[in-house]
């Protein structure tokens, strides 16, 4: 029995409307990866198989922590283009991209429903593939020898444990939404059934004067 440890990257440029924009972390991102770093290193948790997704703001949570010797960076672990089906949404159903932080929510749901049902024409990548890739790097990962850490993207995180728990796509949205920066999410390997025991935990961020760092955009 092994287990996969999921990171999702530091707070991101959280004003941003496009992917570029959006690739990197802010001020905060790099203190919540210090903070993480600093607290699997206080608490004797030992990787021999570091993995990153190959975006900006994963190299950066990455070196934040401190956990970059051998790290394999796997484009497979990278996000999907949220603002680009945002876009493709808005201009195809008239859906408008949000520009508050409390529209996200509901447009997150909207986005999943309608990539996953193919409603979304000539997306930057289907629904099929993303699950496929996404679950094709954890396959791998998971076949490899001893524990492993992973930082990678909400979205991914809500891919994986849609895999593991057959969520539907509406309950895949609200997992990406729920999933806090720089959380942690654990999955246990039993014979060939992969079962997370651990979802978004931040016992780095639980402190009375860290608990404003505890963000989910």
């Amino acid at each position: 029995m092994s287990q996969i440890t999921l990171v999702r990257h530091g707070q991101a440029n959280t004003g941003a409307r496009d992917e570029a924009s959006y690739d990197k972390l802010s001020d905060l991102g790099h203190q919540q990866a210090r903070w993480l770093g600093n607290h699997l290193r206080d608490t004797g948790y030992h990787y021999p198989r570091i993995y990153s997704g190959t975006l900006t703001r994963h190299v950066e949570t990455a070196q934040s922590m401190g956990f970059t010797a051998n790290m394999v960076q796997d484009p497979r672990l990278n996000e999907m283009q949220y603002f680009s089906l945002a876009k493709a949404l808005e201009e195809q159903f008239g859906e408008p991209v949000p520009t508050e932080r409390e529209d996200f929510a509901e447009n997150v749901v909207k986005v999943f429903s309608a990539w996953s049902d193919g409603r979304i024409s000539q997306p930057y990548e289907t629904w099929e593939e993303f699950q496929s890739r996404t679950q094709a790097a954890l396959k791998d990962i998971a076949a490899g020898e001893g524990p492993a850490l992973v930082v990678t993207s909400g979205g991914v995180i809500g891919m994986i444990m849609q895999y593991c728990l057959d969520l539907d796509p509406k309950a895949t949205a609200r997992i990406v939404l729920a999933t806090m920066n720089s959380s942690l999410h654990r999955l246990y390997l039993m014979g060939n059934a992969i079962s997370p025991d651990l979802f978004n935990a931040v016992p780095h961020l639980e402190a009375k004067d860290r608990r404003f760092a505890q963000t989910h955009l």
